[in-house]
C-alpha cells in the first residue's frame, strides 16, 4: 500500500497545526462558527444534531494494522469507544470534543492518516473495488490509478471550491463492486484490443434529490492521458456548474440540462490543450506508484482444500459462513473474507474499538496485514489462506464479527440519519434494526439469497436507498416520520434507480411492508436460482404494489 513520502507528512502535519490554531481561536470566542463553518469542513469536521462528528478518510479503503489500531485509539480515548464505517469507505466519529480534534489529528498524522477533503465542496475520498489487488476477475489493480487521483486532487488549487462536494470511484473488472456509475466521474479500468490498459470513463451519475445513472464518455482513454482527461471534465464542470442553486449543481445536472453530446464536445475541446502537456503520465511516474501496490507475495497453501472440506463438514455455521463472507481469490489457495459489521439487531457499519483492535491482529496473524473498508459498510481481509480460515472465523466469532449474511438481507446499509445528522428526517438505524431482527433466522435468509436493503434518513441518500433492490426513504410529513419505499434499484454493472411503489408507511409498518415484499418475491421467483433483482426486472412492479396496497390503489398509483 502507498506510503507517505516526506511533501505528504509536512503537507498533514502543517494542515494539523494551522487546524490547531483555528480551533483554539473559535474556542476563545475570537471567531464565530459561521467564520469557523468552512475552515472546519476543510478538516472532515462536521456539526451534526448533538455534537461534532469527525469524517477521517481511508483512501480507496486500504489499511494496515497499524492504522486501524489508532482508529480503535482515537474511538476509545476521545469518543464513546465505537466508529462508523461509511458508504464512502471512511470512519465517522460521532462525539468528539472539538477542543481533542487537533490531538485526533496529531495522532492520525503519526500513521500516515487525515481528514482532509472528507467533506465541502471539493474532489471528497476516491474509492475502489473493495476486492482490488486480490480479486481473480480484475485486469489489473485499480488503487494505483485511485492514488494518482488522490494526489493530484489533494488541496488543487483550481478544484478545492468547487459548485458541489464531487465523488470519484474506479473500478477494474467487468462486475462493478465500487458502483462506479452512480458517481459523479466513474472509471473502469480495462484493456483495448492490443493489450494496452486504459479506462472507460462515465460522468454525471448521483443520488440524492435527483437521482441520476453516469453516461459513458470515452469507451477507452489510455492511463497516460488519466490526469488530463480528468482535468478537462473538471474544467468543463467548474465553469458550468451551477452555483446559485445547490440542488442543481451537481455534475449529473449539468449533463441532464447540457445533454452528454455537447459536454463530451465541450470536454474534447478542453483536453485538446491538456493532453500532451505536463500532465501526460510518464510510464515512470506510473511504475513507482504500482510498485507501492505489488501484489503480495503468498505462499502456496494446498492444504487448505482438504482442511477446509473437513471444516465445513463439521460445522454448519461455518461452513454458511464460507459460503456468504468468502469469495475466490486470484490465488487459488486463497480466499478473500468480508467480516460483517452487520450483527443481526445491531448497527450497520459500527464496529467497537475493541473489535477494531481485534481485526487489526487478526490482519497480522492471517491476512498479510491488509484490511479494506467497503463502500457496504462491512470490513474485508483479502488475502487469506483456504487452511486459515477455520481458525479466523473463531476468532471472529469470539469478537461478534462472524455473522455470515453478505449480500443477504441483513446486510443493510443505512445512514445514521436523525439520532445523529443535522439534515435528516428520519431514523435509519431502529428500522434497520427491526428488519434486521425480523429476518434473523439463517435459513430464511438463505431461502431469500442476494437481496440489498439500503435505508437513508433523507433525501441526500447517504444510505444508497436508490440503488437498493430494497430502497428505503425516510421524510417528514406533518411532523411526523415516514418512509417511501422503491424497488428494483441497483448499484452494480447493470445499475438501474429503484421506482417508489407508492404512499410511504409509518415507522411501525415498514418491516411489515419489507416481509410482504419478500413474500410476493418467493411466490412469483422461477426456481430457487432467481435472485430478487431478477425477478423484479421479470414481472415489473405491479404484483409487488397490489401485495402492498391493494389492486385498485396499486393501479390507482
Amino acid at each position: 500500500m502507498y506510503r507517505y513520502d516526506e511533501f505528504d507528512q509536512a503537507f498533514v502535519s502543517a494542515r494539523v497545526e494551522q487546524f490547531r490554531d483555528q480551533v483554539e481561536r473559535r474556542l476563545s470566542g475570537e471567531i464565530s462558527e459561521d467564520a469557523f463553518k468552512p475552515l472546519r469542513l476543510m478538516n472532515g469536521v462536521y456539526l451534526q444534531l448533538h455534537a461534532y462528528m469527525l469524517r477521517v478518510a481511508v483512501p480507496y479503503g486500504t489499511l494496515n494494522s497499524r492504522q486501524m489500531h489508532k482508529l480503535a485509539h482515537i474511538a476509545r480515548t476521545y469518543d464513546r469507544g465505537y466508529g462508523h464505517f461509511t458508504t464512502r469507505q471512511n470512519i465517522q466519529y460521532n462525539w468528539p470534543s472539538l477542543k481533542d480534534i487537533p490531538a485526533i489529528l496529531e495522532e492520525l498524522a503519526e500513521v500516515e492518516m487525515h481528514a482532509i477533503q472528507t467533506s465541502g465542496n471539493c474532489i471528497r475520498n476516491v474509492t475502489a473495488d473493495h476486492f482490488a489487488g486480490a480479486a481473480a476477475d480484475e485486469v489489473a489493480d485499480p488503487r494505483p490509478y485511485a492514488e494518482i487521483l488522490r494526489q493530484w486532487s489533494s488541496v488543487h488549487p483550481e478544484f478545492s471550491f468547487l459548485p458541489r462536494k464531487f465523488k470519484i470511484a474506479v473500478t477494474a473488472s467487468e462486475r462493478d463492486r465500487a458502483a462506479i456509475q452512480v458517481h459523479d466521474i466513474g472509471l473502469q479500468l480495462k484493456k483495448d484490443a492490443e493489450g494496452r490498459l486504459g479506462f472507460a470513463v462515465w460522468i454525471g451519475g448521483g443520488q440524492g434529490r435527483t437521482p441520476i445513472l453516469a453516461k459513458k464518455v470515452k469507451d477507452f482513454l489510455p492511463e497516460a492521458d488519466l490526469l488530463s482527461y480528468i482535468t478537462a471534465i473538471m474544467r468543463v464542470y467548474n465553469l458550468h456548474g451551477r452555483r446559485d442553486n445547490k440542488y442543481k449543481a451537481r455534475i449529473k445536472i449539468l449533463v441532464h440540462e447540457t445533454g452528454v453530446e455537447q459536454l463530451s464536445a465541450e470536454i474534447e475541446a478542453e483536453w485538446a490543450h491538456l493532453k500532451d502537456g505536463e500532465l501526460k503520465l510518464p510510464d515512470a511516474d506510473i511504475a513507482a506508484i504500482n510498485a507501492y501496490f505489488a501484489p503480495k507475495a503468498l505462499a502456496p497453501r494446498a492444504e487448505g482444500w482438504g482442511e477446509l472440506a473437513a471444516w465445513k463438514k463439521s460445522d454448519p455455521g461455518f461452513a454458511a459462513w464460507v459460503g456468504r463472507n468468502v469469495a475466490p481469490h486470484r490465488h487459488p489457495d486463497y480466499g478473500m473474507v468480508t467480516i460483517s459489521l452487520k450483527p443481526i439487531g445491531g448497527i450497520p457499519g459500527d464496529a467497537t474499538a475493541d473489535q477494531m483492535d481485534a481485526v487489526a491482529r487478526l490482519a497480522v496473524e492471517f491476512g498479510h496485514d491488509e484490511i479494506r473498508v467497503t463502500h457496504e459498510q462491512n470490513l474485508v481481509l483479502p488475502h487469506v489462506a483456504l487452511a486459515d480460515l477455520e481458525p479466523l472465523y473463531r476468532a471472529l466469532l469470539a469478537e461478534g464479527l462472524a455473522t455470515a449474511n453478505a449480500g443477504l438481507i441483513t446486510d443493510i446499509i443505512a445512514c445514521p440519519g436523525l439520532d445523529y445528522c443535522a439534515l435528516a428526517n428520519a431514523r435509519s438505524i431502529p428500522v434497520a434494526q427491526d428488519i434486521s431482527n425480523r429476518f434473523a433466522d439463517p435459513a430464511r435468509q438463505a431461502e431469500i439469497g442476494d437481496l440489498k436493503i439500503k435505508i437513508s434518513g433523507c433525501i441526500n441518500a447517504c444510505g444508497h436507498h436508490h440503488v437498493g433492490h430494497i430502497g428505503i426513504l425516510g421524510v417528514e410529513k406533518k411532523g411526523a416520520e415516514l418512509y417511501q419505499i422503491s424497488l428494483g434499484g441497483s448499484g452494480d454493472e447493470n445499475a438501474s434507480i429503484g421506482q417508489i411503489t407508492g404512499r410511504g408507511f409509518e415507522p411501525d409498518q415498514v418491516t411489515d411492508a419489507v416481509e410482504t415484499i419478500v413474500e410476493t418475491y418467493l411466490s412469483q421467483r422461477k426456481g430457487l436460482d432467481e435472485s430478487f433483482i431478477d425477478c423484479y426486472r421479470r414481472i415489473g412492479a405491479d404484483p409487488f404494489k397490489a401485495a402492498l396496497y391493494g389492486n385498485d390503489e396499486a393501479r390507482a398509483a
